[in-house]
């Protein structure tokens, strides 16, 4: 059997269970800075090179975005570019398929807090999820958790909601946050669809006030960004991060 989840019932708001999201987007769109600050500043392609990491880092400082994610190849460099900033480094772990053994994504995770990263974004195991496996998932995800919070880091679950069912969603969600994640997170943007405004409200209606819900994957716009805001997320992430800032009081 699988985890109970916590649904909305259709006249329970948000704030009833936890968190105002209405509030929260009010508070995050009321100014570039605040809006900024919920954002992680994105570059995960492949193909990135040493001077576009250099550059996001250059923005991250520059606007004071949430971090600036890139892959474990450029923490080290990423790290050494934020230096007394202030700004986060985040590293990704298990990405993008999130078949990787549980024990791989453990030393990964293990890994990037060493080189001084501070968020740690990773990739549930969509096929354990999907096979019923819900012992699995969990191990899978609390591996990274237990090294990631010794060392002082968060970390963000991504259940690449567009591979999933309204139920399994529900229950990754309940996984996740039952293996400690701070965030659980739409998707890696690598796979199938992206974030919506409706996957968003699910994850929020199953997290409440316990955790974190980051949209990621197609959010290019402020537009975009205020309906995952408005939807329950208290974090963006996106490559358009300056784009998304540059239209707050257009």
């Amino acid at each position: 059997m699988g985890p109970r989840v916590r649904q909305l019932d259709e006249d329970e708001d948000q704030d009833v269970i936890g968190f105002d999201a209405a509030g929260f987007a009010k508070e995050a769109l009321a100014s570039r800075k605040n809006l900024a600050a919920v954002i992680d500043h994105t570059l995960l392609k492949s193909e990135a090179t040493q001077e576009q990491v250099k550059n996001l880092c250059r923005e991250a400082a520059e606007y004071r975005f949430a971090c600036a994610m890139v892959n474990p190849v450029w923490a080290a460099l990423a790290r050494a570019e934020l230096a007394g900033t202030g700004v986060a480094v985040g590293s990704v772990a298990g990405f993008p398929l999130g078949a990787s053994l549980g024990t791989t994504k453990r030393e990964e995770a293990a890994a990037l807090v060493k080189l001084g990263v501070h968020d740690v974004d990773v990739v549930i195991g969509v096929g354990l999820l999907k096979s019923g496996d819900n012992r699995a998932v969990q191990r899978d995800i609390r591996g990274v958790v237990d090294v990631a919070h010794e060392a002082g880091a968060i970390v963000k679950v991504m259940l690449e909601t567009g591979l999933l069912t309204v139920e399994e969603k529900l229950r990754a969600s309940e996984l996740a946050i039952a293996a400690g994640a701070d965030f659980l997170k739409t998707s890696s943007g690598f796979s199938r669809g992206g974030a919506t405004a409706h996957d968003v409200a699910l994850m929020r209606g199953v997290a409440g006030g316990r955790c974190g819900v980051k949209a990621s994957g197609g959010v290019k716009t402020l537009a975009d960004a205020r309906r995952m805001l408005e939807a329950g997320a208290n974090r963006i992430g996106s490559s358009a991060s300056v784009v998304i800032v540059g239209e707050v009081g257009a």
